[in-house]
């Protein structure tokens, strides 16, 4: 099953709700950061691009990459496996990552399927192309295929905001914070969304500090 998609801010609203009703310390985190974002993005095969391209690099510097490519026309399947390595480490992209890009454009994922898919399914397919890790394909299902109940603990940021927000010891690993993430369902992806907020509104606090 597919589950609640996440089209609207309301969406947003109602799954904060409920985490604030479900757990105290969301309900804390809320009152700070305010507002949660949406965050939607579009689907495809420019996404995923895009989360290669940005391996490893600073955002400005990924959205540089970016610029340069889509300037060269090198943003469709078609267009990478056509592409020389020339063209492509002209734009920015380092051999892995041209190998990377490649793999992706030869992948033929059917991105409308994917929409349909169970989150694990798309994680499955997604991850069986080089490059492309778990934690890129659920950020792809939570932002891109706007999936309420799907969570990226291997996020750094979350095990942080985490470990800030529930007065943990340490920092959780991938796997803790993955069940720790259980109770949050079905609203995930909202309570990963209200730990990147609380994050930088504790990081804020420090900068001030």
């Amino acid at each position: 099953m597919v589950g609640r998609i996440i089209e609207t801010e309301a969406c947003v609203a109602e799954g904060a709700d409920w985490l604030a009703r479900a757990e105290p310390r969301f309900a804390h985190a809320l009152e700070l950061t305010g507002p949660l974002p949406l965050r939607r993005r579009p689907d495809g095969f420019d996404q995923l691009l895009g989360a290669i391209v940005s391996q490893q690099v600073s955002v400005a510097a990924a959205r540089a990459i970016w610029g340069r490519m889509e300037a060269a026309g090198l943003t469709t399947p078609a267009a990478i496996l056509d592409a020389e390595d020339e063209a492509l480490r002209a734009a920015g992209l380092s051999r892995q990552k041209i190998r990377y890009a490649r793999a992706l454009a030869a992948a033929e994922i059917d991105y409308a399927a994917l929409r349909r898919a169970p989150t694990d399914e798309v994680v499955k397919v997604l991850t069986a192309v080089p490059g492309i890790g778990v934690w890129t394909a659920e950020i792809y299902a939570m932002f891109s295929l706007g999936r309420a109940d799907v969570f990226a603990p291997g996020d750094l940021a979350l095990q942080e905001s985490a470990r800030m927000l529930f007065g943990l010891p340490e920092r959780p690993k991938e796997r803790a914070l993955r069940e720790m993430a259980g109770a949050w369902s079905p609203w995930r992806a909202v309570a990963a969304r209200a730990l990147w907020a609380y994050y930088r509104v504790e990081k804020d606090r420090e900068g001030v500090a």
